[in-house]
C-alpha cells in the first residue's frame, strides 16, 4: 500500500459552470459530457483554482496539458490509482478511467476511508486533455492511524490572481481580464455578467448614446452660440469623452439594436391586433333575412318534397303491380338480390 507525500502546490484549470451533485456517472454519460465539452469549451475561458475537499457526487471538467500528472485535491488515498480504457459510443470512441480509491480529509470528520475519485478523458475520439473527474464513495476500510492527522497539502492556500485563459480553439491562450465599468469602458461587458445585466447595460449605453445625439441635435438647431453671448460652462456627461466607437463593440450594438427593433414590431402589431377603433356590430346574424321570404321558401320546398314522395309512392306500386303478374305466370315467388 503506497500513500502519497505533501505534493507541490500548482493550480489547475477548470470550467466555470457548476455541474452539481451526482452520485454516479456512467461511462457513456462521461464520454458524451467529455464530447459536447470539446465544443463550449472553444467559447468559454477556464480559470486557476484549486480542487480542495471535493464533496461526494461532486464533478469538475479540467483542462490538463499532462493528464498522467497528479492531482492534488486535498484528499489522502491509501490506494494506487489504477487506469483502463473502456469502449464507449458502439466503438467510435475510446474512454481512459483513472481510478482511485479509499480516500479520506485528513483532520476532518472522516472516521473511514470511503472515498473514490474516477478521472475520465476520451483516449480516442475526443479532446485528451479534457478531464472530467467524479467523487463518489466505496466500502469503507479502516484509517491507517498515522496518517488520521497527515494533511497531503500546506494550508491555507495561496491566493490565485491569474486571469482566465481559453484553452482551445482560435483564441487558444488568449487570457481574459475584468473591465471595470469607466468613463471610456462603460459600454464593454464585464466577464462573467449573466445575459440580463449585460442587455440592462447595453440599453443604458444606447440610452446615454441618444441623449447625447439629441442634444448635438438641439444645439445644431439653435444655430449655435450668438455673438454677443458667452458660451456657457460645458456639460459634465459621463459618457462625453468616449465616442460610440469606444463604449460599444459592433456585436454589442447589433444585439441593443436587434431587441429594441423587435419590442418596437411587438409593439405595433399588438396594438393592430387588439386596439381597433372600429367597433363591433351588435346586429344578430338572422336580422338580415326576410321573415316572409324564408317563409315561402320553406312552403314551396315542403311542396316539393310531398311531390318527390308521391311519384315514388306510385312507382312501388306500379312495380308491386308487376312482381304479382309474374308470379301469377310462374307460379314462383320472384328472386331477391341480397347484397
Amino acid at each position: 500500500m503506497a500513500f502519497q507525500q505533501i505534493q507541490q502546490e500548482t493550480p489547475i484549470l477548470k470550467y466555470p459552470e457548476d455541474f452539481g451533485l451526482h452520485p454516479n456517472v456512467s461511462l457513456e454519460n462521461a464520454a458524451n459530457m467529455l464530447f459536447r465539452a470539446i465544443q463550449t469549451s472553444q467559447n468559454q475561458p477556464y480559470t486557476w483554482t484549486f480542487i480542495d475537499k471535493p464533496q461526494e457526487g461532486q464533478i469538475y471538467l479540467l483542462f490538463m496539458p499532462n493528464p498522467a500528472q497528479p492531482l492534488n485535491d486535498g484528499i489522502r488515498w491509501q490506494d494506487q490509482e489504477n487506469r483502463y480504457t473502456m469502449p464507449v459510443q458502439r466503438g467510435t470512441r475510446e474512454l481512459e478511467v483513472a481510478e482511485v480509491k479509499y480516500g479520506f480529509i485528513p483532520n476532518s470528520q472522516d472516521t473511514a476511508a470511503w472515498r473514490m475519485r474516477r478521472r475520465y478523458r476520451l483516449h480516442k475520439g475526443g479532446h485528451p486533455q479534457l478531464v472530467l473527474v467524479h467523487y463518489s464513495r466505496v466500502p469503507p476500510i479502516q484509517i491507517v492511524p498515522s496518517l488520521l492527522n497527515n494533511p497531503v497539502r500546506h494550508y491555507p492556500l495561496r491566493q490565485i490572481t491569474d486571469p482566465p485563459i481559453y484553452v482551445m480553439g482560435d483564441r487558444a491562450g488568449h487570457k481574459v481580464f475584468p473591465h471595470p465599468a469607466g468613463p471610456h469602458q462603460g459600454g464593454m461587458p464585464q466577464v462573467g455578467m449573466n445575459p440580463q445585466a449585460m442587455i440592462t447595460q447595453q440599453n443604458s449605453n444606447m440610452e446615454a448614446l441618444e441623449r447625447r445625439r439629441e442634444r448635438e441635435r438641439t444645439r445644431d438647431g439653435n444655430g449655435g452660440v450668438g455673438a454677443g453671448q458667452r458660451p456657457g460652462p460645458p456639460r459634465l456627461d459621463d459618457d462625453e469623452s468616449a465616442d460610440e466607437s469606444e463604449m460599444l463593440s459592433t456585436r454589442t450594438l447589433a444585439i441593443a439594436r436587434y431587441r429594441r427593433n423587435h419590442e418596437l414590431m411587438e409593439e405595433v402589431f399588438r396594438r393592430a391586433a387588439f386596439d381597433s377603433k372600429k367597433p363591433l356590430s351588435s346586429k344578430r346574424i338572422y336580422e338580415g333575412f326576410d321573415k316572409a321570404e324564408l317563409e315561402a321558401k320553406i312552403t314551396k320546398l315542403q311542396d316539393d318534397v310531398r311531390a318527390l314522395q308521391a311519384k315514388a309512392a306510385e312507382r312501388q306500386a306500379q312495380k308491386v303491380a308487376a312482381d304479382d303478374v309474374i308470379v301469377t305466370a310462374s307460379g314462383h315467388a320472384p328472386m331477391e338480390l341480397t347484397t
